[in-house]
């Protein structure tokens, strides 16, 4: 009788062994373990990357607060048209100045645009500088001549560089439809600008190293 109870609890132990590994080699994973936790697996409703941090390709996707994308967008909006009709009147270089007027002429249309988007849903923007902006207009009208082109060109590689990632989030994890289509619109605008103040920003250094040689 006891040798029939010790072989029973034998095979017992041995299939409750087995079942996991049994299980495992079937694409299954051991009882208990949940597709979240098994290496290399995603469980329904998660995305790879992002739930699963063990998945390929993980990339994170930031939150995107739209109100504050929009205020944000409006306040860079206003203090580039004002920066660049500052130098459309104060650059030295004519290709800075035709620059300059392309900011202006595409942000106060931006602007606009952005004002009506965000009405839509009732997010308030702001239509004027606050003092803290404003004195980075102020601070830039005391430079002339080539300092001036300088700090200019400087200060819209910074800026663009800046907006470009702003205007991405809000484009990959907007939620308000109005003001993701806006920031969609004019993603590819700003790159632009990117693109141009980055070459303005080389032929200054290039200006400078010229004059530093003497040539």
């Amino acid at each position: 009788m006891k040798r029939t109870l010790f072989l029973s609890l034998v095979s017992a132990g041995a299939v409750l062994y087995i079942q996991p590994m049994i299980a495992q080699s079937q694409g299954g994973m051991p009882a208990g373990q949940t597709p979240s936790t098994f290496p290399g697996r995603t469980a329904p409703g998660q995305t790879p990357g992002i739930n699963n941090p063990t998945a390929p390709n993980n990339t994170m996707t930031a939150k995107v607060d739209d109100k504050k994308f929009a205020r944000d967008a409006a306040v860079d909006g206003l203090i580039e048209v004002e920066l660049c009709k500052l130098a459309s009147q104060k650059a030295s270089r004519d290709d800075i100045k035709q620059f300059a007027q392309n900011i202006v002429d595409d942000y106060t249309k931006a602007n606009d645009q952005l004002k009506e988007a965000a009405g839509k849903d009732n997010i308030p923007i702001p239509d004027s500088l606050d003092s803290k902006h404003q004195s980075r207009v102020h601070k830039l009208s005391k430079l002339s001549g080539e300092n001036f082109d300088k700090a200019f060109v400087k200060d819209q590689v910074k800026d663009y560089e800046a907006e470009v990632i702003d205007y991405d989030h809000e484009v990959q994890g907007g939620k308000d439809p109005d003001v993701q289509v806006f920031a969609s619109n004019m993603l590819p605008t700003i790159k632009q600008h990117l693109e141009a103040a980055r070459n303005l920003n080389k032929s200054e250094k290039n200006t400078a190293a010229k004059q530093t040689k003497g040539e």
